[in-house]
């Protein structure tokens, strides 16, 4: 891993109508555009969603890194996220982001080191640490 402070850039272009395409350094551009709840179309990602994912996508990172970690075995990770965007005291953001976690072990997998792991993936997630929001983990464990 390279020293800190990391530096990630990218860029958005857009017009007054139309998606947003956001891109960054050596990565195919994203087409993008309000979600349908703002009147955007259906289909395409919005900046909404990718947060969203982008919880998901960060848990199951810090999973592998803790469980590697760890040498603790498991089949899958599947991570399903809900960003719930509200408007209390007439400014809108995301108030919440729940988690749900479902991790698949084979036979004889120390199950409560599992949970102990999912929990310690929440707390490490560097996007959920920086997010001001309330982060709600539930989580199953499957064995094989």
């Amino acid at each position: 891993m390279q020293g800190y402070p990391h530096h990630y850039l990218a860029s958005a272009t857009g017009g007054n109508e139309g998606s947003v395409i956001v891109s960054g350094e050596g990565l195919p551009d994203l087409d993008t555009a309000s979600p349908p709840q703002f009147g955007g179309p259906e289909g395409i990602w919005s900046p909404e969603t990718m947060l969203s994912a982008t919880v998901a996508n960060c848990f199951i990172l810090s999973f592998r890194a803790i469980a590697r970690a760890s040498k603790f075995e498991w089949t899958s990770l599947e991570c399903n996220v809900d960003g719930v965007l509200e408007r209390p005291e007439r400014v809108t953001f995301f108030t919440g982001f729940n988690i749900h976690a479902v991790l698949h072990v084979p036979d004889g997998a120390r199950l409560e080191l599992a949970q102990r792991l999912l929990e310690k993936s929440e707390q490490i997630c560097l996007i959920t640490a920086s997010l001001k929001s309330e982060i709600v983990l539930t989580t199953d464990i499957k064995v094989n």
